[in-house]
């Protein structure tokens, strides 16, 4: 297989929910070698699909790495690949993804268009700066319209298309495609799986619409490079497809432009011609920015490190699985050379990890490697203390690339072992979870004696709950879903005192310290120069040594805890910054302990003076209904406190935007498919975190839930 750098493409494959990822993946397999037979999702036998979870729902729950090769024009290419899942709730999976790939192809489906998740994942795609193309899928489907799926990519993403493609037909006419560089038409043989493609000519039929289309595909490819531009105003046949195909990679890597292609994956048409597009669009290792980081011993010392085996070895750890025969851990490596059995640093814990064996990943199958270089994606076998966004370097030359960064759970529920055999499984089971899916939180509560686990959704804790009960065989008794409410608070208190004694007999404990306690965001901390650990910023304003300053971090460390635990309902207090003023010591009786009680106490009061409020989870919720329908679905979302920010027409059907709390979204799949008789779907991310009206907070407050 190709090793040269520019022969090697990482790339993601990445959609709404229901798009066809795994089935275009499937085939992308197929066609390259990896697999002799097809697999299919809605059989349960997909090669990416492997675990139960996944065959019997019929959805990508973890995102799966594999490596193909390819050749075109007779030069071998190597293609890392990583099908990730759609649905909401492993949202994570999409995001560790991305960080480490170097482009994207997105699918969409031809009669739906761009939809809720797949405007999700394109901000995802944003926010790391990841070139990518454009695959209508499903053109086979009855209603696919592959210009109305064109016209959603522009106007709900408002990203640049630009149709490199155009399909013979749709539905069951569906033929095949015409490449409008070549303006050549492809037909696929159904009887080999579509693993022959037949160039001809255009048919008559289709001349004119590939014209048109192909006339615009110009116009948009000499806006991304000037000297075409001065061609094509003087002379617009002078340009030439090979021209035209430099023009969209420069575009497509710079992200100004995103190529698009079309087919059915299903019916075997356009997958080939896709995976061409993927060597011709996409960046090879090389042709993207230098991996940034910092130097371990200096934050603020940023450094660099080049895409070339010969540099310092540089890794970011971006998946953990769980295997029979040890943990793999999935890491691209971004520069330096790695041999199998070597030595390597984590530089987040300090600790030296050995490399002891290096396997290429196939979905479920492995090969061996003796070493890898730079711009590669492997699974490791032997790093015991690493953990997902983890960076692994070269000891001699410690560099600590980008954090990724993880959502808060909304969800929670509790869940208590059986037996005391089954409680020390149940530990073991939690910390497995916690070190393949960063988006997971457990922790035991000491006065109910339960542990509580947290995720991003219903079918996200359900689908841990059957891992611990299936998978691990751990016999557990399992509370109702629970919403992850937070606190904070209404106003400003500009003086509240903590003060600490206790005098039993021989040296006592003295802490005494005054605090302003105001409400603070992210972005304030950031221009502050504030740490916003936990969404809570901590200043030290005291001038004068009224507390000395072995005692200031333990006055911090006492309003940390006591924000995390809760101050009026046992919620985690957030987006707050508590300014330490004032204090008094004793020169024998204070003590780091005695600090933290008087911050604990400073806390509480301030909260009391300042007002708090309780915030709930909103979720923003898509619903795709008939219009005989409509009446019955935003009645029912009324009921369930939502507000419909917009409404819209789709073909056939209507598309309600609302935001809604969790609270009153248990459920609601059901529900729906009895308001619609099963014909209604909708789809639901976090949005925000909202105050809740005061008649529920009191209710929320008295059940303790």
């Amino acid at each position: 297989m190709a090793t040269d750098l520019s022969n090697i493409r990482n790339i993601g494959i990445c959609a709404h929910i229901d798009a066809g990822k795994t089935t275009v993946t499937e085939r992308i397999l197929y066609y390259t070698g990896k697999n002799y037979k097809l697999g299919e999702v809605h059989e349960g036998t997909a090669t990416m699909d492997f675990l139960q979870e996944e065959q019997e729902r019929g959805i990508t729950i973890q995102s799966a790495a594999t490596t193909c090769p390819w050749t075109k024009d007779g030069v071998d290419y190597k293609i890392n690949l990583i099908d990730t899942p759609g649905h909401v709730d492993f949202t994570i999976e999409v995001e560790r993804s991305l960080r480490v790939l170097d482009g994207a192809v997105a699918v969409f489906d031809g009669k739906e268009g761009v939809e809720a998740q797949s405007e999700t994942v394109w901000r995802q795609a944003d926010r790391y700066k990841v070139p990518r193309m454009c695959f209508i899928n499903k053109m086979d489907k009855l209603g696919a319209d592959f210009e109305f799926s064109y016209d959603t990519i522009i106007k709900r993403l408002g990203a640049n298309p630009i149709a490199v493609q155009y399909p013979m037909g749709h539905g069951n006419e569906l033929e095949g495609i015409i490449d409008l560089l070549t303006m050549k038409a492809y037909f696929f043989d159904v009887e080999d799986l579509g693993a022959t493609v037949t160039e001809k000519d255009i048919p008559e039929q289709w001349q004119e619409k590939a014209a048109e289309w192909r006339h615009m595909m110009i116009e948009k490819a000499v806006e991304l490079d000037d000297e075409l531009m001065e061609r094509y105003l003087e002379d617009e046949n002078s340009i030439k497809p090979e021209e035209i195909k430099a023009a969209l990679r420069k575009g497509t890597i710079s992200r100004e432009c995103q190529p698009v292609f079309c087919g059915s994956a299903l019916k075997n048409i356009g997958v080939q011609r896709l995976i061409d597009g993927v060597i011709d669009y996409l960046p090879n290792p090389q042709q993207v920015p230098e991996v940034q980081g910092t130097d371990p011993k200096d934050e603020t010392k940023k450094l660099t490190r080049p895409h070339a085996d010969d540099a310092p070895f540089s890794a970011l750890v971006f998946k953990v699985v769980s295997d029979t025969h040890g943990d793999l851990t999935y890491a691209r490596v971004y520069s330096g050379t790695l041999e199998k059995g070597s030595r390597v640093l984590n530089p987040g814990n300090g600790k030296r990890e050995i490399a002891s064996r290096i396997f290429e990943m196939h979905a479920k199958d492995r090969q061996a490697l003796d070493s890898v270089g730079a711009g590669n994606i492997v699974a490791l076998v032997g790093i015991k203390d690493s953990m997902t966004g983890d960076t692994l370097c070269d000891a001699n030359n410690p560099i600590a690339l980008e954090r990724m960064t993880f959502p808060e759970p909304v969800i929670s529920m509790s869940i208590e072992p059986k037996t005391a055999d089954d409680k020390k499984k149940l530990t073991d089971a939690l910390i497995t979870i916690k070190r393949e899916d960063p988006s997971f939180r457990s922790e035991f509560n000491e006065e109910t004696g339960q542990t509580i686990i947290a995720g991003m959704g219903e079918l996200h804790l359900e689908i841990i709950k059957n891992k611990i009960t299936r998978d691990m065989k751990v016999n557990v008794d399992v509370g109702k879903p629970r919403v992850s409410y937070r606190e904070a608070i209404t106003g400003t208190c500009e003086s509240a005192r903590g003060l600490f004694k206790k005098q039993s007999g021989g040296r006592g404990q003295f802490g005494d310290c005054t605090i302003k306690l105001e409400p603070f965001t992210a972005e304030q901390a950031e221009e502050a120069g504030l740490k916003f650990d936990d969404n809570i910023a901590f200043e030290n304003a005291i001038v004068g040594g009224a507390i000395p300053k072995e005692f200031i971090p333990s006055v911090e460390v006492g309003i940390r805890q006591t924000a995390k635990s809760g101050v009026s309902a046992g919620y985690p207090l957030i987006n707050i910054k508590a300014t330490l003023t004032d204090g008094k010591y004793h020169d024998v009786d204070s003590s780091q302990i005695a600090f933290e009680q008087a911050g604990r106490l400073a806390l509480m009061e301030a909260v009391n003076k300042a007002g708090s409020v309780l915030l709930e989870p909103i979720m923003k919720v898509v619903i795709t209904t008939p219009e005989e329908y409509l009446g019955n679905v935003t009645g029912d979302l009324s009921s369930r406190r939502g507000m419909i920010m917009d409404t819209e027409d789709r073909g056939m059907v209507k598309v309600i935007h609302a935001e809604v709390p969790l609270s009153e979204m248990f459920g609601y799949t059901t529900t729906l498919r009895g308001l619609s008789q099963g014909r209604a779907a909708s789809a639901m991310e976090f949005e925000k975190y909202a105050p809740m009206p005061r008649n529920l907070q009191e209710e929320v407050i008295a059940s303790g839930s």
